[in-house]
């Protein structure tokens, strides 16, 4: 069968319908970065529905038959898995956690997140590091327009809103910090140690919190999963797990820190915009490979 292509009212066959093809994917590579509302509040989404969907964008972006996209959403609670939790760092009273394909670890998704999901096709071998620092990029540019100064970590990948230096932090429970345990137990477990230690009370301990969590994939060149951003949740869902791992910070949310309400309506369009101009104009490389010099 001789293929055929219709494109701009005008029907093409055979070789000229596979060179409009071609040209119609070549546009859709360079094409500008389309967002995907796919539902809040009431209409929250399914984590296995949205998971369904970034598979079926992600292969449809492969094959270039859609632009790059980024999938925004809340989703209704649910505790995630990447590829490296930990057993120890699960909920305790056996809460379920669907385990995911993502790198990272446990987090948490639920109502007052801002889940973000771009899935972008970038040049091979893919530089993951970069990709993970752009969307770290957009997320500081939305907290700063909320007047939130927000900052990386070196060695722990998210955004973050830095704490006080130790020495000068608030005793706990009439406690010096320098009985802290967290100060010389690496295994120590908020889990059993109260509120006052629990990963949503960081901000009154004057520790570092993550305010917004990124965990990634790439497949065949395409990034899958992504960012959530804590605008105005409930934290103490993170009280039952080691959020992401780390034992000695904890969570921040936007509400939280600027002390007044915050509304995701609010964020959304602030969010998109950073997206858009860090992704869209972002000089995208392929990653850089050592290579060993001959003997």
């Amino acid at each position: 069968m001789t293929p055929e292509l219709t494109s701009s009212g005008r029907t093409y066959s055979g070789v000229g319908a596979l060179r409009a093809l071609r040209a119609s994917r070549e546009a859709l590579a360079v094409s500008e970065l389309r967002f995907v509302r796919m539902g809040f509040g009431a209409g929250a989404v399914d984590y296995q529905v949205a998971w369904d969907e970034q598979r079926r964008v992600h292969a449809a972006r492969f094959a270039d038959e859609v632009p790059d996209t980024v999938l925004l959403l809340e989703h209704p609670p649910v505790y995630t898995a990447g590829r490296r939790t930990e057993d120890s760092e699960r909920p305790l009273d056996g809460t379920p956690v669907i385990d995911v394909d993502r790198g990272g670890k446990i987090t948490w998704h639920g109502p007052g997140q801002l889940v973000g999901y771009p899935i972008q096709k970038l040049p091979r071998p893919v530089d993951v590091v970069a990709h993970v620092r752009r969307l770290e990029e957009a997320l500081i540019r939305t907290c700063a327009e909320f007047g939130l100064e927000t900052t990386r970590v070196e060695g722990r990948s998210g955004v973050w809103v830095l704490g006080d230096p130790v020495g000068q932090r608030p005793a706990l429970g009439g406690l010096a910090l320098d009985f802290d345990p967290r100060l010389t137990d690496d295994q120590f477990d908020p889990r059993l140690n109260g509120p006052e230690y629990a990963p949503s009370n960081a901000g009154q301990r004057r520790e570092d919190r993550k305010i917004a969590q990124i965990g990634i994939r790439v497949a065949k060149g395409v990034t899958m999963h992504g960012f959530s951003f804590n605008v105005n949740p409930d934290n103490r869902w993170f009280d039952k797990i080691i959020p992401c791992g780390i034992r000695d910070a904890g969570v921040a949310s936007l509400a939280g820190e600027l002390d007044r309400d915050v509304t995701i309506e609010e964020v959304l369009p602030v969010a998109e915009r950073h997206l858009r101009d860090v992704l869209e104009n972002a000089e995208l490389k392929p990653r850089e490979i050592e290579r060993t010099p001959a003997a």
